[in-house]
């Protein structure tokens, strides 16, 4: 059995972020439907999304720092 608790942080990190995220489109949007009809959680649907492009474009630029930084190293 592996014991890498990098790893498991990690891991750990990206199911607690996917868990956060199915929770407020499906569950979020879901609630809007039941309250407000389909047209509020159309728009709530596509406010939503756009609050998460700078949040995509700053783990963008993380990965692209991140990348940058692991192939400028001398072998």
């Amino acid at each position: 059995m592996k014991r890498d608790l990098r790893d498991y942080a990690k891991n750990t990190n990206v199911r607690l972020g996917i868990g956060a995220f199915i929770l407020l489109f499906i569950i979020g949007t879901g609630l809007i439907y039941l309250i407000y009809g389909p047209g509020a959680a159309a728009f709530g649907f596509i406010c939503l999304l756009g609050g998460l492009i700078p949040i995509a474009l700053i783990f963008l630029a993380f990965y692209a720092i991140d990348w940058i930084v692991k192939n400028a190293r001398p072998k």
